[in-house]
């Protein structure tokens, strides 16, 4: 009866067990259920966008921001004085004391700190943005996401655009440089926008540039109707300081560009690197290779004696004429098939316009100077004349017309119209220029222009000596003739250190070779003394060889010799026994004997 009562009072323990299991299944089956739908009922409500900084848009929301003033007085800020973001207008202030210091102006950015949660009302509604970052502080990019609760997303289609207009009005008057930086980009400063009638070139070309470039930018679907590769390309060849990076500067400007600039000679560049760079710039843009000729380590060109891959110190060439050293652990990988492909291959992007400068265009290789890559050569040689006159216009103002001067000065009772004056009383005192009448400056052009002498200054030279004499424009025109001489004794002492360089050169190639043909002389010296070893060698081996035929001929005669009288015995002895006398017959055949 006991077994009986207790296999009953676990039974009853058993379902009162299962009826708390399946009360406690239902009731987490009706929490977990509620939650997830309250969760798609808030996500419903909640939007959120991303920014990535490697994309334009995370410029002009990094720039809208620095414009809210509820951003800017967030509790937890960083300080410093580099720049973090990539648009330069960032909330900064300017220390007072220093403003009058040159070489101590530094200027504190407050930016608010990573992983921060911000709150801005925008519109009627409140945006939580957060700015992290990605990749680790090296080699890695900053993200920005932005949620907000709407019902759809015109709040952020209408916030990016108003952001985007804002950023574009600010930085119409800056263009952006990009730096390659392992496979990403990054951003290196917006510099002011170069007039381009501050860039002096011969009649015509920068007409011409300007023109093609505006063209190519606008005959997008020409080219895809056509099935041509929406690439543009542009060599800039030429004497050094002829102005050539100061045009593309000045096109950048004119066309509202950035630039993205590619060291092909940096350290680590390789093929690889290479394409994922150029497959990662924005389709309208200038992308710059400045010095192509000196871009690889050893050789842009695709002949016998060099093939464009840099050597390794396991590299063995089989070319004699020309001897190729080697360099050991060379970090820079890149080829000129690379190269190459990187410019117009599958992965190259469109839309970009390319400019290439060198200043020796016959050590390039023709596959990479053909159309399709670069379409476009401009040739750049030293100043003329023509050029001279207008750089010195350039450099120096003019005082306003007389009709000008009137409307300008009419509220003023007539009085003359002062000059220009700086907004730092040191700096204006320091930097005076006088203002010239429209007919000296012609004149005093016109004589500076008919002193300098042509296609033998470089425009760099020129704007470096009037830089020296901004205040003097008159002295300028007189002191020309000095400084020119001046230029020539430094060429010729530069050309005559290069001349005593290159004769040093080639008195150390002589002695060189001379050592070589010395060591040469002693190597075969050396063999024709192993040479003569050889055959004494080999001599005295024929002499021993023949001594010893000698003696063993010796020998052999000896054996015949000593074989010879028993050979004799031995014939005497089977004559007599061959043949007996018939009356001793019988007894000699009893009697005989084998010869031994």
């Amino acid at each position: 009866m006991d077994l009986v009562k207790g296999i009953i009072s676990n039974s009853g323990a058993l379902k009162e067990t299962a009826k708390l299991v399946v009360m406690g299944s239902a009731i987490e089956a009706t929490r977990r259920a509620s939650t997830s739908a309250w969760n798609s009922l808030i996500e419903s409500f909640f939007l959120t966008a991303h920014f990535s900084q490697e994309d334009y848009p995370y410029d002009w929301i990094m720039h809208w921001l620095s414009k809210q003033p509820s951003y800017n007085a967030s509790r937890e800020f960083d300080v410093g004085t580099a720049r973090s973001g990539s648009t330069g207008i960032e909330s900064t202030e300017a220390d007072a004391e220093e403003e009058d210091t040159p070489g101590r102006r530094r200027a504190i950015a407050f930016l608010p700190s990573l992983d921060v949660t911000h709150s801005i009302f925008y519109h009627g509604h409140w945006l939580k943005i957060t700015r992290t970052r990605r990749g680790g502080h090296y080699g890695g990019y900053s993200e920005i996401r932005i949620t907000v609760v709407a019902r759809n997303n015109n709040i952020l289609k209408t916030l990016i655009i108003q952001a985007r207009r804002e950023y574009e009005a600010d930085m119409e008057h800056r263009v952006h440089i990009f730096l390659a930086e392992s496979s990403s980009w990054r951003w290196n400063g917006a510099h002011q926008k170069r007039p381009l009638s501050s860039v002096v070139l011969e009649p015509g070309v920068k007409d011409m540039l300007i023109s093609d470039t505006k063209d190519f930018l606008a005959s997008e679907a020409w080219y895809a109707d056509r099935g041509i590769p929406y690439r543009r390309g542009y060599l800039l060849h030429g004497v050094p300081g002829s102005g050539k990076t100061s045009l593309i500067h000045a096109i950048a400007g004119e066309l509202s560009l950035d630039i993205y600039v590619v060291s092909l000679s940096a350290k680590g560049m390789s093929d690889n690197t290479l394409t994922t760079l150029l497959s990662r710039v924005p389709s309208r843009c200038i992308l710059l290779l400045e010095d192509l000729d000196a871009a690889f380590t050893r050789s842009v060109t695709r002949d016998s004696k060099s093939t464009g891959v840099p050597l390794t110190s396991t590299t063995t060439t089989t070319t004699s004429a020309v001897p190729t050293v080697a360099v050991p652990d060379d970090p820079n990988t890149l080829s000129l098939s690379g190269l190459l492909n990187s410019l117009d291959g599958v992965a190259a992007s469109t839309g970009r316009l390319l400019f290439a400068t060198t200043n020796h265009v016959e050590r390039l290789d023709p596959a990479l100077t053909r159309p399709g890559r670069l379409d476009v050569h401009v040739d750049f040689k030293h100043a003329s004349k023509w050029q001279a006159e207008g750089i010195f216009k350039n450099f120096f103002p003019t005082k306003p017309k007389v009709e000008d001067a009137t409307e300008v000065n009419s509220s003023d009772g007539g009085a003359s119209p002062p000059a220009p004056q700086s907004s730092n009383p040191k700096k204006s005192s320091r930097h005076a220029i006088p203002l010239l009448e429209e007919e000296e400056l012609d004149q005093l052009a016109k004589e500076f222009a008919a002193r300098i002498p042509e296609n033998e200054l470089s425009v760099a030279g020129l704007q470096g000596y009037l830089l020296r004499n901004k205040t003097r424009p008159r002295e300028a025109v007189k002191e020309v003739g000095e400084w020119i001489e001046k230029e020539r004794e430094a060429k010729a002492k530069i050309q005559k250190l290069k001349e005593e360089e290159e004769a040093k050169a080639k008195e150390a190639e002589v002695v060189e070779e001379k050592e070589k043909g010395k060591e040469k002389e002693k190597e075969k010296e050396k063999n024709d003394e192993k040479g003569k070893e050889e055959k004494v060698n080999e001599n005295e081996d024929k002499t021993i060889t023949e001594k010893a035929d000698e003696q063993k001929e010796v020998l052999k005669l000896r054996r015949l010799k000593r074989r010879a009288p028993a050979k004799a015995e031995t014939a005497v002895t089977k004559t007599t026994i061959s043949s007996p006398s018939p009356d001793s017959e019988s007894d000699s055949e009893d009697q005989r004997e084998p010869t031994p």
